[in-house]
């Protein structure tokens, strides 16, 4: 995915606030890749971008060959649903379905083919292949988090977008869940892009890239969650 000069402006005149200013770079792929920044650096805003949910001012937004900046809503709404997987901080999960039918759900609202191989090769990688049948709440944090990411890879995503995915979860688990990201980069090939806050969740990406007042800060590839919340204290000043 690549973002070419991206600003995102929201208002008009006096009362116009500028989320993301000339944002420009690429998340190549099947890499993870972690974005962290102050509260109101423009995190939520770029990732919107990137997902198509929010439109940029100026600039263009490109997954694979795709420009999503100039795609209608349907198209755009297409694009979402077969081509970008969502974990979100809250799980997101409909209570009265089961595992596996939360996990197709959005591959069944897309009028899409479930590859039952590949289903039953997701719920492995995720540690669920033996609590299809259950429901959220007889889940954990953890487990319920699990079938979020299922549910995120099940129709083979060009990327996969995360929102705080560990923020309501303990360390134990959040290790887990962190852990099961790395994996899906390294084994399968799958391309992460995750918002956090935490630095020990930005150590297990390949790159964090930082966020300050809408602007791109600053660059770490592979550092110690020390080298993170080093960074991270400066940023406030920038």
């Amino acid at each position: 995915m690549r973002l070419d000069n991206v600003t995102k402006t929201y208002g008009k005149g006096d009362n116009a606030v500028t989320a993301l200013r000339g944002i420009s770079l690429e998340v190549p792929r099947g890499t993870f890749t972690a974005v962290m920044g102050p509260s109101g650096s423009g995190k939520s805003t770029f990732l919107h971008c990137v997902a198509g949910l929010d439109r940029p001012t100026t600039g263009h937004v490109h997954l694979g060959d795709t420009e999503l900046s100039g795609l209608k809503e349907a198209a755009l709404t297409a694009i979402r649903r077969e081509r970008i997987g969502y974990v979100f901080q809250a799980y997101n999960l409909m209570s009265a379905l089961t595992v596996k039918q939360n996990v197709t759900l959005v591959a069944r609202l897309a009028d899409m083919a479930v590859d039952e191989a590949w289903l039953r090769e997701v719920l492995a990688r995720v540690g669920m292949s033996e609590h299809v049948g259950r429901r959220p709440n007889q889940l954990s944090g953890g487990q319920q988090q699990r079938v979020a990411i299922a549910r995120a890879l099940v129709t083979r995503p060009d990327a996969l977008l995360a929102d705080e995915p560990t923020g309501a979860l303990d360390t134990r688990t959040s290790q887990e869940v962190l852990g099961l990201f790395r994996q899906i980069v390294d084994e399968m090939g799958q391309t992460v892009l995750m918002v956090t806050h935490d630095p020990v969740a930005a150590s297990y990406a390949d790159a964090v890239l930082f966020l300050a007042d809408g602007q791109l800060a600053g660059q770490l590839n592979r550092p110690t969650p020390a080298q993170v919340a080093e960074r991270m204290t400066h940023l406030g000043n920038w």
